[in-house]
């Protein structure tokens, strides 16, 4: 039919679709350890300080294409480390000698976005880096505030 769009599979160079309908990957790295993935020595500090010990499945696939900047789409059941994934990626490339906004994080909530916050301060705990969230039920004032003295991520 005419109307009909392309498989995804003729979409883009290089996507591959299983019988499925998903995408299959094509990212062979796999980093079993958060040492093998050449993270800053303060970044590590914080993800072990957070908790983590060794990377979810998510993370030992997703970190790196991430930190490189390609673009990653990925699926992962509820509190698999998804938030710390890409947390984690921005973080590695954030300049800590620029004052300026290096990353801009979208949430559809507000509990969220707070949360997302949460989790990059805890992992950037030991890095010299303001995160702030800009979320609704707040005084926009002070918003404009904290962005106008210089923030590295906002949420």
């Amino acid at each position: 039919m005419a109307d009909e769009a392309p498989p995804a599979a003729e979409a883009g160079a290089g996507i591959e679709v299983n019988a499925d309908g998903n995408v299959n990957g094509n990212w062979e790295e796999v980093n079993e350890t958060f040492d093998s993935m050449d993270l800053k020595e303060e970044l590590l500090r914080g993800i072990y300080a957070y908790g983590f010990e060794k990377p979810s499945a998510i993370q030992q696939r997703a970190i790196k294409p991430v930190i490189l900047k390609h673009d990653v789409i990925a699926q992962a059941q509820s509190g698999t480390g998804k938030t710390a994934t890409f947390s984690i990626a921005l973080l590695q490339n954030v300049d800590e000698t620029l004052n300026e906004c290096q990353a801009l994080i979208m949430a559809p909530t507000r509990e969220l976005a707070q949360q997302i916050q949460k989790v990059v301060m805890a992992l950037a705990d030991f890095m010299n880096l303001v995160v702030h969230a800009c979320v609704g039920g707040t005084a926009v004032r002070e918003d404009i505030r904290i962005l106008q003295q210089g923030v590295h991520v906002v949420v």
